[in-house]
């Protein structure tokens, strides 16, 4: 599909109903039996990145004072980032149909292993949900480091207006800080309205970092403890970059005052992207991020059959569908940083 910059003018909805295009797809979805849980899958999945945290503990152990401990460091990056695949999933209901089961099991994922704010999280990702890709609503967009549209470009100020210039250069030096931007923000967001129980998630947070740079410094020298923390939040960053860039950037914009009816407004700023097994398990079903978005509380192992019955469903209406694979994914979401700071360089 080609992908205009800003979104402003579609095609509306058909005029049997306004609105019904989803009913049907969401009917479909149901006679196929893909929204019912799946706690087998999510009590494998995470068993086994449960295992895989205890066994980098215990490397780390076992290792002790060692420039070894770099690779256990660069392991432990991977293990955060399906930490942060499983919170999401958690925070979506995908595991727990009840709240209270969904929040507690995102607070011990993200607050106490991640050292993420699980409320700040949930509050940023349900905004991003509701309006994705729009200029003003989607807290994944807003001009705060990087521009995401010319419009934002003209009117950047600050560091967007520096970082812009060369903002697709940047964006993967960028994500290294991605890891460490989330526990900032995390701990800043205690003092706002975001999170109902800033107490507890406050010591959550507190909990995870003392255990966290407590065992860094009790095991290694301080060289190489700085040493294994730049290498993991590094890498960690760099994941969750990895998966979550390719799914909107690059796709349309959306700006003030354009209607799109939920199916539209969901398909049309969402990116698919191939790859089998090996992406899957990768980018933790976010892969399928135009079902994800259409249906958040669907578990990851329905995802697969619902695109194929999504796809067929956009061509019945005429919807276009975006699909691509994972080195092109992030090539469309650079080019897009390029093409939007051009009036930063000095461009039209």
């Amino acid at each position: 599909m080609a992908n205009p910059t800003v979104l402003s003018d579609v095609p509306p909805p058909r005029e049997r109903e306004r609105g019904s295009d989803f009913a049907e797809l969401s009917r479909r979805m149901a006679e196929a039996g893909l929204l019912r849980r799946r706690p087998l899958y999510y009590t494998v999945r995470f068993g086994a990145v449960g295992l895989a945290l205890a066994g980098g503990v215990a490397a780390c152990l076992t290792l002790g004072d060692s420039w070894s401990q770099l690779i256990v460091a660069a392991a432990m990056a991977l293990v955060f980032g399906q930490l942060g695949l499983a919170a999401h999933d958690l925070a979506h209901r995908q595991v727990f149909s009840r709240r209270r089961a969904s929040e507690t099991g995102g607070l011990v994922v993200a607050n106490v292993l991640l050292g993420m704010s699980y409320g700040w999280w949930m509050n940023k990702h349900t905004r991003h949900h509701a309006n994705p890709n729009h200029e003003k609503k989607d807290p994944d967009v807003a001009p705060d480091i990087l521009v995401w549209s010319r419009r934002q470009a003209k009117q950047a100020k600050g560091p967007a207006r520096f970082i812009g210039k060369h903002q697709a250069a940047l964006f993967f030096p960028l994500l290294t800080l991605e890891g460490l931007n989330l526990s900032f923000s995390s701990f800043k967001a205690l003092l706002g309205p975001s999170v109902k129980r800033p107490v507890l998630e406050g010591t959550l947070l507190v909990a995870h970092f003392a255990v966290y740079f407590g065992g860094l410094f009790l095991v290694l020298s301080p060289g190489r403890a700085l040493a294994f923390l730049a290498v993991h939040q590094g890498l960690f960053g760099i994941y969750l970059g990895s998966v979550f860039a390719p799914n909107h950037k690059g796709m349309p914009m959306i700006e003030e005052g354009t209607e799109l009816d939920f199916l539209r407004r969901q398909v049309l700023t969402s990116r698919n992207v191939d790859g089998g097994v090996f992406v899957d398990a990768f980018m933790g079903g976010l892969n399928y991020q135009i079902e994800h978005h259409l249906f958040p509380s669907m578990p990851t192992p329905a995802l697969g059959r619902a695109q194929v019955i999504t796809e067929r469903y956009c061509a019945e209406l005429g919807v276009p569908y975006c699909r691509t694979g994972l080195l092109a994914s992030h090539r469309a979401a650079l080019r897009h940083l390029r093409e939007v700071g051009e009036p930063l360089r000095g461009g039209v």
